[in-house]
């Protein structure tokens, strides 16, 4: 079983794919481990997609989450399961409020409490944006993937999965 999980950052990837990577016996995988090189400079697409396919190579069940619709799009031929987290941008900002700290993105708590007010930003600009990261370009993934897909705009859908 091969799934990928894509949506706003604070839409509930990271803790939905924890949850089904557990119950599959795997590690889940975030697309952000393999997106950047050093701050916001991103690897050229196919380094990440390459790293990301050798991080899971030989692994019959894949659990894989980000918002990187350019890395999602190349991993869509190998997926059996397409979830699309929607909840709304409020729910979102809600959940990046209460977001724990994240050692492995930021040195310290304090550190990435000084990055909230950017990601909100962020995260409250995702309908409008016409980038990798946006409601846009995810619904057409959505719209383009041909396999078993979910769009979920409820958090209590993503308990009945």
């Amino acid at each position: 079983m091969n799934i990928l999980i894509i949506g706003n950052s604070g839409s509930g990837k990271t803790t939905l794919a924890r949850r089904l990577a557990a119950e599959l016996g795997v590690a889940p995988l975030s697309m952000d481990r393999v997106a950047f090189a050093e701050g916001t400079q991103r690897h050229p697409v196919q380094a990440s997609v390459a790293a990301l396919q050798a991080l899971v190579q030989g692994q019959v069940h894949r659990v894989i989450e980000g918002c990187y619709a350019d890395i999602a799009e190349a991993l869509l031929p190998d997926c059996d399961h397409l979830l699309f987290l929607n909840p709304g941008v409020e729910v979102c900002v809600a959940h990046c409020r209460r977001r724990p700290w994240e050692p492995d993105k930021f040195a310290s708590a304090a550190e990435q409490d000084a990055h909230l007010d950017a990601l909100i930003a962020w995260v409250r600009a995702y309908p409008e944006r016409r980038d990798e990261y946006g409601l846009i370009r995810h619904r057409a993934l959505f719209e383009v993937f041909s396999g078993d897909k979910r769009e979920l705009r409820r958090i209590e859908d993503y308990a009945a999965l």
